[in-house]
């Protein structure tokens, strides 16, 4: 499938600041799903960008604005082309192999970032008995069917709450909460896999859902975080709890990391003690070939 996105970022500051910096991260990755055919970056006050690849091998276009400004917008355009096929036809392994290559020291060490916790992610007893109250590797009878198990758990048992969380909340906040967003429900179900012993990495991108409200996506459904995990033989599998379902043509990932901190599309700092205003708006659309 072939789709156009468009992030439109500004800042309004309430009196002209001096400086910033700032770094991005909004441009669509290529891989084994997806094709970026096209992506451009765009800022008012017009500044060199600067590219590179970070700890995680996302793309980053870092800038510094130098000159006193009260608006700073950025303008990301893409052209991104999704796998319509079956992505995950592999059988996994059986249920005894599996458990002896995650259980390896060897396998722990490799995936060390994505099995423990971080400061949104962190074990706690609220989170283990959550976990418990969950299908265990052996009654699921697999790491995938687990996986698809944990995502539904979180999709029947917590409520999409825009108004109930911000990008600071922790699992065990969300926890108490019952109610989040995306990025709430991602958290948790990394915190969840991690606590399983299965590598799990938080992902930032966009999803298509315009067809199904009769119209394009607004900015919070549109701009959608979700989870991959790796499954031995597999590789990383895409699940969404938000939605209950698994990656497909709709989504478009932008990069990932241990949690949202590594993987914030836009942040930066600045000089001066005006107060500011984020708008943002995001769009995706289904082009024809």
């Amino acid at each position: 499938m072939k789709l156009k996105i468009s992030h439109y970022t500004l800042y309004t500051y309430q009196e002209a600041i001096d400086y910033s910096v700032n770094e991005i991260r909004l441009t669509p990755q290529t891989d084994s799903r997806q094709f970026c055919y096209e992506h451009s970056i765009s800022v008012q006050p017009n500044v060199e960008l600067f590219s590179y690849e970070d700890f995680f091998v996302n793309k980053v276009h870092a800038f510094s604005v130098t000159q006193p400004h009260q608006e700073l917008l950025i303008k990301a355009h893409s052209i991104v082309f999704t796998d319509e096929k079956e992505l995950y036809h592999r059988r996994p392994l059986p249920l005894f192999t599996e458990k002896k290559i995650i259980r390896s020291i060897t396998f722990q060490n490799h995936f060390t970032e994505y099995l423990n916790g971080t400061a949104y992610t962190k074990l706690s007893p609220d989170l283990s008995a959550y976990a418990d109250s969950m299908a265990d590797l052996d009654s699921s009878g697999g790491i995938y069917l687990l996986l698809k198990d944990i995502t539904e758990s979180i999709y029947v048992n917590f409520i999409y709450d825009p108004q109930a969380t911000d990008v600071h909340t922790t699992v065990e906040e969300t926890l108490m909460l019952k109610r989040g967003v995306c990025q709430d429900f991602a958290h948790l179900m990394i915190a969840v896999c991690r606590s399983r012993g299965i590598p799990a990495r938080y992902v930032s991108g966009y999803h298509f859902i315009g067809d199904l409200q009769g119209g394009n996506a607004d900015y919070e459904q549109a701009s959608h975080a979700w989870v991959e995990a790796y499954i031995p033989d597999m590789g990383w599998v895409g699940f969404d709890p938000t939605n209950n379902e698994m990656v497909n043509w709709r989504y478009v990932k932008i990069g990932h990391g241990r949690d949202y901190r590594d993987i914030v599309p836009v942040k930066g700092v600045y000089t001066g003690t005006a107060a500011q205003t984020l708008t943002v708006d995001v769009d995706v659309k289904v082009l024809e070939d």
